[in-house]
């Protein structure tokens, strides 16, 4: 791999930078509303026992981001590049949760296209695993252009298997 997984990634209103350890408590405060976890196929993860295992995951990928405002710096949500296959020129894009008073305000769009058009220029395939009860979030993959290639049972760090629909974007198509 020649490339960063992890770089700082903006746009006129987005920075996405690197996690890091002390970022938890910030993350914690928006991912600790049962609502953002509702159709998550883990609904426990508001809970801060819960949500110490995937952050420790999101650390572990090396690839996670804080995503913040750039206007006043406040911490919106989190995402990350995981699995990057070499073989198979692809990467995975995922564990992406925002706090609910940004649902709907094209912050997804934003950051996800920040993310294929950096990441495009080293895989030719961007997958991503989306729980099968996440209406929500498959419908976002389908208006990003996403193509829904399948399910597969998926294991999160530290928690048990769950079924997730399989999306992808080829570049392509890009």
């Amino acid at each position: 791999m020649n490339f960063s997984i992890q770089p700082i990634l903006e746009n006129e209103d987005f920075k996405l930078i690197p996690l890091n350890e002390n970022d938890f408590e910030r993350l914690y405060k928006v991912a600790s509303d049962p609502k953002v976890w509702e159709q998550h196929p883990n609904k426990e993860r508001y809970k801060r026992e819960v949500f110490e295992n995937f952050f420790k995951g999101a650390l572990e990928s090396k690839g996670a981001f804080l995503v913040m405002d750039k206007s006043n710096g406040e911490v919106l949500g989190c995402t990350r590049f995981y699995d990057f296959d070499e073989e198979n020129s692809s990467i995975l894009i995922g564990y992406t949760f925002y706090g609910t008073d940004f649902w709907g305000k094209n912050v997804n769009p934003q950051v996800k296209k920040l993310m294929l058009n950096y990441i495009f220029q080293y895989v030719e395939t961007v997958i991503f695993h989306v729980g099968k009860e996440n209406i929500r979030s498959q419908v976002a993959m389908e208006r990003l252009g996403a193509e829904k290639v399948g399910e597969e049972e998926i294991a999160y760090f530290g928690e048990l298997p769950k079924i997730n629909v399989v999306y992808e974007i080829r570049k392509e198509n890009w």
